[in-house]
């Protein structure tokens, strides 16, 4: 998307199930399972890159020796980083001992993160600064080895308040912060409850029946155990992803499908979705276990996974990006009055290729139509000229639009820093026919339209078009999100901020202050989660009215050429993508009552000129 956001953290879990011996006999080296584990954090490297985390737990440590080994990175290339560091420790060690690879047992003894449990995690944050103590995974140590645990996960929660004080907790500034603290300190309660009741028999389902029940929000969440056991698990409304894959050799759970598949070398079919509120347990001796730990809840997957965040490699996700793309086609049809031989295609930024593949499909499909009408209409009147000139005629791409450069904000002043964010992308010039062509440019979604006014729109118009058309995949973001992606202030979102220009120009500001009052009310008596207040700032409004508004927001206001904005309809987006029906964000429709509290906190934080999260 041209606007950046911070959005969801990237999973990867992987249990051996042989010896170590085993993987130096069959695939030639000891560090099987940590070569795997990097290859599955880069696949999914998109998913986070504000940090990354690595823990391991050993099996069958002799007591006294350590077991639970963690490694953090906040540096630019953090994956990178930790298995440089983990590397490092392997070469000292050949410098004295050059074999000492070819001994799985001394491998083991030496190198800290030589584990059969492994944990890998991706951080982009939501909550809490960029730094390493919020990276994922987070560790509880203790002397008794079934009361370790590491944990790290794909998720926001809207309660945290609420969890600490259950377990009797007073959050300190770092705990504030983060929503893993709080799962951290409720999971680890009743781990310790339970190795209490039964010492050294640890039944992670039950440990984890009375700890999920109490989280608000979405999640998928990895964990190990120091006794050997580990875990990941899944929302009751599947609204993170989580996908796994078993084989005589290993366990592995991660974030995404095609990232299992690709490193694994695996079938489709054979890579498994946890399914909502369920959990994939391992126990220490290699048993595997799925258990429903909730029952599942209306299945509302979300919708962001594939339209921007997961890889486009996954063959279900790049046809259903596709199809976002292809049901635009009539939309778009309308607004160029059916002119293609005037108007030019073209996708920004490089996130929305797959969507203008789709688009493209579309617009072909219509042309090859309107070309065989056109010549059954003639009937006998076909001439080699007229017949050459119609099948030849195309849709009209180009590449009109280059990132050249992530632009840094070490200019502060605000003239100078807009001037210089005009140059984020760069043109492709004598691409279009001045004052005479339609340029018509995809973008995947449109969050805040800072991008789009400051940088984008303003980079359209030097080609000097008849009009300049945007195109979300996406539907209009109207709501905060507090599973997981960085949208928690309305003021952010363009759509919000349109709806709230028509409610001035249309005499409605009074409006405003009664839905206010009317939150503050709700409040006062503890029921901020029982209805979605903001919605009635759109209600009076059609889809059409506030993208129009849009449209004026994001032109700069020298710009003479029109710029008109469409996107998706609801619709649409659940024909394209059926099983991720997730739509909080469009349409209000929140899957837990604390969505309906963030963003009614959002609308207050709003009225009240305060800059803060909803949640």
């Amino acid at each position: 998307m041209s606007d950046e956001i911070k959005h969801e953290c990237g999973l990867a879990f992987i249990r051996l199930r042989k010896p170590f011996s085993y993987y130096l006999q069959q695939y030639g080296t000891v560090m099987w399972g940590l070569n795997k584990l990097y290859l599955l954090m880069e696949k999914q490297h998109n998913r986070g890159q504000d940090g990354a985390g690595v823990a391991t737990v050993k099996l069958n440590v002799e007591p006294g020796h350590p077991f639970l080994h963690r490694i953090r990175s906040a540096e630019p290339q953090p994956i990178a980083d930790i298995f440089r560091s983990i590397t490092r420790e392997v070469i000292e060690l050949e410098k004295y001992q050059p074999d000492i690879m070819k001994h799985p047992g001394l491998m083991k003894g030496h190198i800290s993160f030589l584990g059969e449990c492994l944990l890998g995690h991706l951080r982009y944050g939501t909550q809490g600064k960029n730094n390493v103590e919020f990276c994922h995974p987070f560790i509880k140590r203790h002397t008794i080895p079934a009361r370790n645990m590491a944990l790290a996960g794909n998720f926001n929660l809207v309660n945290t308040d609420e969890l600490f004080a259950l377990v009797n907790i007073e959050p300190g500034e770092f705990q504030k912060q983060s929503d893993l603290a709080a799962m951290m300190e409720v999971i680890h309660h009743f781990l310790v409850q339970h190795d209490e009741a039964s010492p050294g028999d640890i039944d992670v389902s039950q440990v984890l029946r009375k700890a999920l029940p109490l989280f608000d929000g979405g999640y998928t969440v990895g964990g190990l155990i120091g006794n050997g056991d580990s875990f990941v698990f899944r929302d009751a409304n599947g609204i993170r992803p989580a996908y796994y894959y078993v084989s005589d050799d290993v366990v592995v759970a991660a974030s995404e499908r095609a990232a299992i598949r690709t490193v694994f070398n695996v079938g489709e079919n054979e890579v498994k979705e946890l399914m909502p509120g369920s959990s994939l347990i391992v126990k220490s001796d290699g048993r595997i276990l799925t258990e429903q730990i909730l029952e599942p809840r209306e299945r509302r997957a979300c919708s962001f996974e594939r339209i921007y965040f997961s890889r486009g490699s996954d063959e279900k996700i790049y046809r259903e990006r596709s199809q976002l793309g292809y049901n635009l086609t009539p939309q778009i049809l309308q607004a160029i009055n059916n002119d293609l031989k005037n108007t030019i295609f073209s996708f920004i930024p490089n996130t929305a290729e797959v969507a203008f593949y789709g688009l493209w499909k579309g617009l072909d499909e219509h042309l090859r139509k309107v070309m065989i009408q056109r010549i059954l209409s003639w009937g006998t009147d076909i001439t080699e000229e007229k017949l050459s000139e119609m099948i030849n005629r195309k849709v009209r791409i180009e590449k009109i639009a280059i990132k050249d450069v992530k632009m840094r904000t070490f200019i502060t002043e605000d003239n100078s820093r807009n001037e210089m964010v005009q140059h984020v992308y760069d043109i492709t010039y004598g691409t279009v026919q001045k004052g005479k062509d339609t340029l018509v440019v995809i973008d995947d979604s449109i969050v805040r339209g800072t991008t789009l006014k400051e940088s984008i729109v303003r980079m359209l118009a030097r080609l000097e078009p008849k009009k300049i058309i945007i195109v979300s995949s996406a539907p209009q973001i109207r709501y905060p999100d507090c599973y997981g992606i960085d949208m928690s202030k309305l003021g952010d979102f363009i759509a919000f901020r349109a709806a709230i220009e028509l409610m001035k120009e249309h005499g409605k500001e009074n409006c405003l202050k009664e839905l206010y009052d009317k939150c503050k009310e709700m409040q006062r008596l503890g029921q901020l989660h029982a209805e979605n207040v903001v919605r009635q700032v759109y209600k009076p409004f059609t889809t059409e009215q506030i993208s129009d508004k849009i449209a004026q927001l994001i032109t700069p206001p020298d710009l003479k050429i029109p710029v008109q904005v469409i996107f998706q309809t609801i619709e649409s987006l659940h024909q394209a993508c059926p099983t991720n029906t997730g739509d909080w964000y469009f349409t209000g429709n929140y899957p837990t009552p604390g969505g309906n509290r963030v963003v009614n906190k959002a609308f207050i934080n709003y009225m009240e000129g305060k800059n803060v999260r909803g949640y």
